[in-house]
Order: C-alpha cells, then sequence, then structure tokens
C-alpha cells in the first residue's frame, strides 16, 4: 500500500494535500516540498509500546568506541580532511569513520569519481596490508577488508570499469612491488561489486544481504524511493533517500560515500537539509582549465573542517600535492611591479601564495574594482585604508587584485601582501626580492599579529625567503610603504 504524502512549505511550515506553485500562507513561490506522513496508528502503537532498547550513560562509555577504527583511503591528502582519531594505544587512525555517511560534491569533471575510484583501488588491492592502511585503521586488528558495492546510477557497469581500468594502469605502475604476494588483480576485482539501480529501497536491502565494507553512491542525484511521487533529484526525494541510506549504514557500521553535484551558483545541489542528514560533506573544487583540486571539509563531525586536501589532476587521475607552495609559486617574480608573496594558512599546513595586483587611471566616471581569490569586500577596505593612512592616489584608478593558481584566500594574514601589490603596481617599483609579507591590516593602518606566525615564518625560510615583513618588524602600514618605496 502506498504511504501518504503531503506537501509541506519550507518556509512557514503550511501543508497542503497537493503541490501548487505558490505558498496560500506566506505566498512564497515553489516552496511547498513533498514529504512522508506517519500515520496515526503507527504513531500511536509507538507510544504505548514505547522503547525497550534503553541504554545508560555508564554502559554508553564503556561500549568500546568503534569510530576510532576508520579504515584509510590510502589517499594521505584524502585523509588528512578526512579526520584522524587517537586509538587506546596511543596510535592514530585516519580515513573514513564506520557507519559514518560523506558527501563528496563537485562541478562535474572535476574529478569526484577519480578520486573516489583511487579510493577503492587503495582499498582492495592493499587491503590492510601496505604502510598506508594498516590494521590499525580497519575496524578491528583482525579485520580483513571485505566487498565493496558501487552503486551506479548514472553510468553502467562497463562506462564504470573503464574508468577504474583506466586509474590502475598509474597505480599498478607506481606501486608496484608494494603489496604483498603481488598484484592479486582477479582476488580484488571479484572483491568490487556493482548494483545497476536508483532504487533507494533496492540499495538498503542489498546493504544487509551482502554486508559490504564500503558502499559508494555515484549519485545521490539519481537516487529515489517510490513512496514519493517526486522527480528524483527533488527535495523530498533527495532527503527521504539520503535518510534512508543513513539509517541502513548506521545500523551495519557500514562506512558510506555519496558523490553529489553542484548547481549553477557552485553550491551543493539539494537542499540543506542534506548536509544536516549526512556526517561531512566535502568539496572538491578548482579552476576547470587549471591542474590544481582543493578538497575542503564543509561540515565534518569526525574531524576539523579547516584542513584541506590538496592534488594535482592529470589524464591517469588525481596525484596529492605534497609541497603546493613551489606550485603555487612557479609563475612568482616578485620583481615585476604588482607581485607580492604572503604566507596564509589552511588548517594546520602554512601555504606561500602569490598575490598580483594591477592599478592604473581609470577612464571611468566611477573606478572598477575586481578581486579574484579575495572577498571584494576586503578589498575595498585595504585600498580605502592606503589612501587614507598611505597616501596613495587610488580613488581615480582601477583596481585590480588576483591570487595565482586560482586559490582562494579566506583569512586576513594576507592583507599586508595585498595592500603593498597595489602600492607596488601604483608606483610601478617592485617589492624587495625573497620577501614575504604576513599581516592583518586594520582599519588605522596598523599591522596585526596572526595566528600561527612562527609556523608561517618556518616555512617561509624553508623555501628560501629570508625578508619576512611581518607585525615583528613593523608596526604601521605606512612604515612599510616608506621603508619599501623610499627609493
Amino acid at each position: 500500500m502506498k504511504q501518504k504524502t503531503i506537501f509541506v512549505c519550507q518556509n512557514c511550515g503550511y501543508q497542503s494535500p497537493r503541490w501548487a506553485g505558490q505558498c496560500p500562507e506566506c505566498s512564497e513561490w515553489n516552496t511547498l516540498i513533498e514529504q512522508m506522513v506517519e500515520s496515526k496508528k503507527e504513531s500511536t502503537a509507538r507510544a504505548v509500546t514505547g522503547r525497550t532498547d534503553f541504554e545508560s550513560l555508564y554502559e554508553a562509555i564503556e561500549k568500546p568506541k568503534d569510530h576510532r577504527f576508520r579504515i584509510s583511503t590510502g589517499i594521505g591528502e584524502f585523509d588528512r580532511v578526512l579526520g584522524a582519531s587517537t586509538l587506546d594505544s596511543g596510535e592514530h587512525s585516519a580515513g573514513l569513520v564506520p557507519g559514518s555517511v560523506t558527501l563528496v560534491a563537485g562541478e562535474p569533471g572535476i574529478g569526484k569519481s577519480t578520486l573516489v575510484t583511487q579510493t577503492i583501488l587503495n582499498i582492495l588491492i592493499r587491503g590492510g596490508e601496505s604502510e598506508k592502511i594498516s590494521a590499525a585503521s580497519l575496524r578491528s586488528p583482525d579485520q580483513r577488508v571485505g566487498k565493496i558495492l558501487y552503486v551506479n546510477g548514472e553510468e553502467n557497469a562497463a562506462q564504470i570499469a573503464e574508468r577504474i581500468e583506466r586509474v590502475y594502469k598509474k597505480y599498478s605502475a607506481q606501486n608496484q612491488g608494494k603489496t604483498r604476494g603481488g598484484d592479486r588483480k582477479k582476488e580484488w576485482m571479484k572483491e568490487l561489486l556493482f548494483l545497476d539501480t536508483t532504487n533507494v529501497d533496492e540499495i538498503c536491502s542489498t546493504l544487509g544481504a551482502v554486508q559490504p565494507s564500503l558502499i559508494v553512491v555515484d549519485s545521490i542525484q539519481t537516487i529515489r524511493t517510490d513512496d514519493l511521487t517526486g522527480t528524483a533529484g527533488s527535495f523530498g526525494q533527495l532527503k527521504e533517500s539520503t535518510q534512508r541510506i543513513t539509517e541502513t549504514v548506521k545500523r551495519l557500521g557500514i562506512p558510506c560515500v555519496l558523490i553529489g553535484h553542484v548547481t549553477k551558483e557552485g553550491s551543493i545541489a539539494g537542499p540543506k537539509v542534506l548536509e544536516h542528514i549526512v556526517d561531512a560533506v566535502l568539496e572538491l573544487s578548482g579552476e576547470r582549465t587549471g591542474e590544481v583540486r582543493i578538497l575542503r571539509a564543509i561540515k565534518n563531525r569526525f574531524g576539523a573542517t579547516d584542513e584541506v586536501g590538496l592534488f594535482l589532476i592529470d589524464e591517469d587521475g588525481l596525484k596529492e600535492l605534497t609541497n603546493p607552495s613551489e606550485i603555487f609559486l612557479q609563475q612568482g617574480e616578485q620583481k615585476v611591479p604588482g607581485s607580492a608573496i604572503v604566507c596564509t594558512l589552511e588548517g594546520t599546513r602554512p601555504l606561500l601564495l602569490e598575490t598580483q595586483a594591477l592599478v592604473l587611471e581609470s577612464q571611468l566616471p566611477m573606478p572598477r574594482r575586481v578581486a579574484q581569490g579575495i572577498s571584494m569586500p576586503r578589498m575595498q577596505v585595504l585600498t580605502a585604508v592606503l589612501q587614507k593612512h598611505g597616501r596613495i592616489p587610488l580613488g581615480n584608478c582601477d583596481v585590480f587584485v588576483n591570487v595565482a593558481g586560482g586559490f582562494q584566500i579566506r583569512e586576513p594574514a594576507a592583507d599586508l601582501g595585498i595592500a603593498l601589490a597595489m602600492v607596488s603596481s601604483q608606483k610601478n617599483l617592485p617589492l624587495p626580492p625573497n620577501g614575504v609579507f604576513i599581516g592583518e591590516v586594520g582599519l588605522l593602518g596598523e599591522i596585526r599579529e596572526v595566528p600561527f606566525l612562527k609556523r608561517r615564518i618556518k616555512e617561509c625560510k624553508r623555501l628560501g625567503f629570508s625578508n619576512i615583513i611581518s607585525s615583528q618588524s613593523h608596526q604601521h602600514i605606512t612604515q612599510v610603504i616608506g621603508q619599501l618605496f623610499k627609493r
């Protein structure tokens, strides 16, 4: 028997038995979303019988903490973003938490499926025997990685197998001789199971029958249930499908990876409630024409959200970027006016980036302000500070600011470098060589100290930058401008 559904306004909560384009209560458009309704008989029976699986606080604390034992993806940058747990032995275990649901989102063609494919190969081929996937990375020291279930909602099994074969060729060349007993290709190929369906109930029943060590759903926007009338990808279908998968994997203790899409505006496709259901939301981003891909945690119940993973992409897959500063500084030439090197912190990792500025006399009544890689309000504040305290005439100039490499700077530690890049371009004088500029610029022109300054300075010196200008060397931006541009 088909379950009853209603349409609920996501703005005011108005309920209607049928869909309407405009809510009659709050007059908002396209806010009525189909949702399932629990029958009164079931609700009453549940209230009368009550729950019988109570658990005391003492029992919950004493129970073995399975979430500490993680399944490593075999990709260091991926594990960094997922987070790590400390075991009772003091060892760290990084990777996927058993029973967790991780949503990996990104633009089409950015490399989401490739990243997940490489993870599958690492887990299947190495099987807990390599250095990266140790016994401590599994749910228990004696557990071996079992079957992996791949739900192919968009592609068929042959298309996915072709991508796996392409990635596998590079993998086998890089890891030749690193696994015990050779490659054993025929063995691990049997452990990867494809499920060609978009029905969430079939997925949940298969999970209970197969009991895999990992499930991958590609993609969650294609999954639907027959209990709702909406098409796949709609609000109701996304919420209900994700909820059912989440309840199943948490009950069975199986880690789940959902692959999701993004909208034209760049946000994750689907309602915000989808982010509340899952345990972790990871976004893979980067310039489509560039080779750098950035994996960032938007939400993570089992780790920090300020860590990022960096990759280089080519025709064979994604490669970990262990020294990102050298990549971002490949085109950096401080002998050119308008270029400045800054040190920003992403999670616990200091990165050296090149900021570029172009200042020229405007031909328009209202000069243009264009910022790429930094927020526009921050650029406008720095421009105003330079005009007020630095006596730099920018009122009649077009100002363009860009962060080389397509990186997004989200912290104010790059303020000093961006401001000096604008001054350098306006005066047409290059900044001193081997210089790195670290500091937040206040509204009064003061240079404020930033967190983890010693760690940033250590990274700068490691890469050969000896001339470091920060709050330790200068107190006000006018002091820096007077010293660097007195010539």
